[in-house]
Formats: structure tokens, C-alpha cells, sequence
């Protein structure tokens, strides 16, 4: 049975680029920067949060496969991916140091029916929603 969610892919133009506004804006870990291939011409490379050690996002390039229209498929959903969700334990301090680094936001934290929500747009226009969640209420 599938137990746990363990990559998701991020489809980016540029590795080098995505790597540092995944880790030097938004603060994420880099997991992994591996080059291998018959012709050491493709890159594994993986971030994450520091805390979360079940799921990482993969930065691929799309010209990992060696098909041409699945290349072009790929390429074309750059900047049309959904949106990656983070939990925070402060969105507005969160929000306000993202900002700082220069991360561009949509929207500004919001109390919404599930927390505080503020969403931004990473480097190709997918959306990076950062989610702080009430806490639990104290049961007596």
C-alpha cells in the first residue's frame, strides 16, 4: 500500500537559478545536486524544508528525456505548475522576511477559515502558498 509522498517535480528553465531562490530566498534546504547520465549531462537536484525529512521537490529540467515532444511538454509547463504549499509557524514574520529577501508575493497574510495564508509567486510564476495553522484547541 502507498504509505507517504516522497518527491514532487518543479519544472525550471534554469537549475542553477531555481536552486538559489529555493534555498537563498525561500530558505529551503538543498537535499541533493548530483550530475549523472551516460554523458554526466543531467542533474538530480532536490530542496526541501530544513524540518521535513519525508518529501523533496525535485528541480528538473525538462530536457531530461530524450523525446522530443515530451521535452516540449515539459518546457511548457513551466511557470503552469500548481502551487507548493508550505506550513509555517508564523506567516506574518514569515511573510515579512521572504519579502525582504526579495520574494515577490501576491498576496499579504490573511486570516482564512484554516489559518493565516500568504501566497508568492517563485521565479516562473507558480504559486508558493505559506499556511500558518491555529492552534489546536486545548480540550479540558
Amino acid at each position: 500500500m502507498i504509505e507517504k509522498l516522497r518527491l514532487t517535480t518543479r519544472f525550471v528553465d534554469d537549475q542553477d537559478e531555481a536552486l538559489r531562490f529555493y534555498t537563498d530566498d525561500l530558505g529551503l534546504e538543498k537535499k541533493a545536486d548530483e550530475v549523472f547520465g551516460p554523458d554526466n549531462d543531467t542533474r538530480w537536484v532536490t530542496v526541501a524544508p530544513e524540518q521535513d525529512d519525508t518529501v523533496e521537490i525535485v528541480l528538473e529540467s525538462p530536457d531530461w528525456h530524450e523525446d522530443k515532444e515530451e521535452i516540449d511538454r515539459r518546457a511548457a509547463m513551466i511557470g503552469n505548475q500548481p502551487a507548493l504549499a508550505f506550513t509555517v509557524d508564523d506567516c506574518h514574520a514569515t511573510y515579512e522576511t521572504l519579502r525582504d529577501r526579495g520574494v515577490e508575493f501576491v498576496s499579504e497574510p490573511k486570516e482564512q477559515p484554516y489559518g493565516i495564508e500568504a501566497v508568492a509567486n517563485d521565479l516562473y510564476g507558480n504559486g508558493v502558498v505559506l499556511v500558518e495553522h491555529p492552534p489546536e484547541a486545548e480540550t479540558e
